[in-house]
C-alpha cells in the first residue's frame, strides 16, 4: 500500500523523531510511505481563534500537497491534526464559498487516518509484539486526547496497541478523560486555568510510578512534559493556586520505593485531589500522601509512536539509561 504521512506542523518542528518513528512502523510492515511536498499545517491554530479567512490559503495549501501526488491513504501521528482535517477544513471552505476546496478538503480527509486508526482499522495491526516486534521495558502510562477521545472516538485503539507491547508494564491514568489543559490557542489565551488544569494531570501521572506517560498527540504531550520539566526545576507550576509548599527529600534505601532517586513532593492545598490520596477516609493530611508525593526526577513524555517503533534490536531507551530528556520529552 502506498501510504502518504502528513507529519503536521508541530511534529515536523518540536519532534521530528515521531515522524520518523510512524515511517519506521509502516516500512516494518512492508508499506511504501511517501511524503508529499509543501505541506505545512492543518490550518487549526487559526480555526481554533476565529481567523476563518486567515486559514483558508492554508487549507487549500494542504489540499494542494496532497492532491499532487498519488496515494492510497494518508497518516498522521496527531488526531488532533486529523479531527482537524475532517471537522474544521470543509466547514472553513464552505463558510468562505469555496465549495470546490470544501469538496476536495473532505475526500482528503477521508482518507487520512490517524496513527493507531490505521494500524487497526486498516492494516488489521492488533498484537504490536508479534505484528511490529514491538519491545519497551518499562512502566508506562497514557493520556488520550480530548480530540482522539471525543472527535475521532479512538477508544481503546492507541491503549490496546500500547498493552500488547512485549515487556511493557501498563498502568491506568486517573482521571483519564479529563483534559491535560493546552488546548491549542486555549494555554496562550487562558495560562492560568491551562497550568491549573496541568497541574492535575501531571499529578495523576506521578501517582502511577510511570517512568514515562505517553499518548497520540504531541501538542498534549509537550504541554505535559513542559509541566512536568518546570516542577522538577522550580517545584512550582506558574498560575496554579493549589500547589501551597514544596520540598525535596532524599528517600532511603529502606522505604518500600523502587529507586533511590531523589523525589520533589507538593502539599496539595486544594479541595479536589481527593483522588490522589491512598485512604478514602483520611482527611487533608499534614504531610502529602504517598500517592501526592512522587513527583521523581527522570519522569518523561514520549509520543506512541516511538514505543511501537522500539525493538529488541533497536530500543528506545529512558533517562535512568542514559537518554537525553529535554523539556520533559524523551530525545
Amino acid at each position: 500500500m502506498k501510504i502518504a504521512l502528513f507529519a503536521t506542523c508541530i511534529v515536523d518542528a518540536m519532534y521530528p523523531e515521531v515522524a520518523q518513528a510512524t515511517v519506521s512502523i509502516l516500512r516494518r510492515l512492508g508499506h511504501e510511505v511517501t511524503f508529499p511536498s509543501g505541506q505545512t499545517c492543518c490550518g487549526q491554530m487559526h480555526i481554533n481563534s476565529g481567523k476563518l479567512a486567515q486559514a483558508e490559503p492554508v487549507i487549500a495549501a494542504h489540499a494542494r500537497a496532497f492532491s499532487s501526488t498519488e496515494w492510497d491513504v494518508a497518516v498522521s501521528p496527531s488526531a488532533s491534526c486529523v479531527a482537524s482535517l475532517g471537522h474544521q477544513q470543509p466547514m472553513v471552505a464552505r463558510r468562505m464559498g469555496n465549495e470546490a476546496l470544501a469538496t476536495e478538503a473532505a475526500d482528503i480527509a477521508s482518507r487520512t487516518f490517524e496513527l493507531s486508526q490505521l494500524l487497526t482499522d486498516v492494516l488489521g495491526i492488533t498484537d504490536a509484539e508479534a505484528d511490529l516486534g514491538s519491545y519497551f521495558p518499562h512502566r508506562v502510562t497514557y493520556h488520550p486526547s480530548c480530540h482522539g477521545m471525543r472527535l475521532l472516538r479512538l477508544g481503546d485503539r492507541q491503549s490496546g496497541l500500547l498493552r500488547s507491547v512485549e515487556g511493557i508494564d501498563y498502568v491506568e491514568l486517573p482521571l483519564a478523560d479529563a483534559c491535560c489543559g493546552f488546548g491549542g490557542t486555549f494555554s496562550v489565551k487562558n495560562p492560568e486555568v491551562s497550568s491549573a488544569m496541568l497541574a492535575d494531570k501531571v499529578r495523576t501521572v506521578h501517582s502511577t510510578g510511570a517512568e514515562v506517560c505517553t499518548g497520540g498527540d504531541a501538542s498534549c504531550l509537550l504541554h505535559m512534559g513542559g509541566g512536568m520539566s518546570r516542577f522538577q526545576r522550580t517545584g512550582n507550576f506558574e498560575g496554579t493556586p493549589d500547589v501551597t509548599a514544596v520540598h525535596v527529600k532524599q528517600t532511603s534505601s529502606t522505604e518500600p520505593r523502587d529507586d533511590n532517586a531523589d523525589h520533589l513532593t507538593a502539599v496539595v492545598g486544594a479541595g479536589d485531589d481527593d483522588h490522589l490520596r491512598s485512604n478514602e477516609n483520611e482527611t487533608s493530611p499534614a504531610e502529602p500522601s504517598r500517592v501526592q508525593s512522587g513527583l521523581r526526577v527522570g519522569q518523561s513524555t514520549v509520543h506512541l509512536a516511538r514505543i511501537l517503533a522500539s525493538t529488541r534490536q533497536d530500543p528506545l531507551r529512558v533517562q535512568s539509561e542514559g537518554a537525553t530528556v529535554s523539556g520533559g520529552s524523551l530525545r
